[in-house]
Formats: C-alpha cells, sequence, structure tokens
C-alpha cells in the first residue's frame, strides 16, 4: 500500500520516538491533533485528516490512554529515510 509523503514523513518522525497527542471536547469528540518529535517540538502541518488517514491504515495506536505511537503495521509502510543528524 502506498502512502502519501506527508504520511511518511509523519511515520518517520514517530518511528524516531516521537508521539501523536489528542485533544477532546467535552463531549468526547477529538478537537485537536498535534504531532511532537522526539525533542518536544510541535511539527506543523499535521491534523485531523492526516491523524484518521493513519489511524485508518493502522499505522499507528494508543493503549491505555497514552499518545499515539507509530504501530508495526507503520513500521513496515515506512520506507528507509537517512536521518540528516
Amino acid at each position: 500500500m502506498d502512502i502519501s509523503r506527508t504520511e511518511q514523513r509523519i511515520l518517520h518522525l514517530l518511528a524516531q520516538g516521537g508521539r501523536i497527542e489528542i485533544e477532546r471536547d467535552d463531549n468526547r469528540k477529538i478537537e485537536a491533533v498535534k504531532c511532537f518529535t522526539r525533542d518536544g517540538w510541535v511539527y506543523p502541518g499535521f491534523g485531523l485528516e492526516l491523524f484518521r488517514k493513519l489511524k485508518q491504515k493502522r499505522a499507528i495506536k494508543s493503549s491505555g490512554g497514552k499518545p499515539y505511537r507509530i504501530t508495526e503495521r507503520g513500521l513496515v509502510l515506512v520506507r528507509a529515510e537517512q536521518d540528516n543528524r
């Protein structure tokens, strides 16, 4: 299954230790999502639509109310990218 370039970037960021945190409103609906790098920086351009795409592809999941992390399926979907550090 092919994934878009933005999905690829987010999955790569999560594979390096990033996380996705969600905020809910009073009715328990998802109000906002934020993607954090492993250093704690917020990744720009990540929205609810991209979050739903990754969740639908089962590339990310949350367990026990913790932030969303990459799954084994997500690791398979992400292609190797050279780290520029």
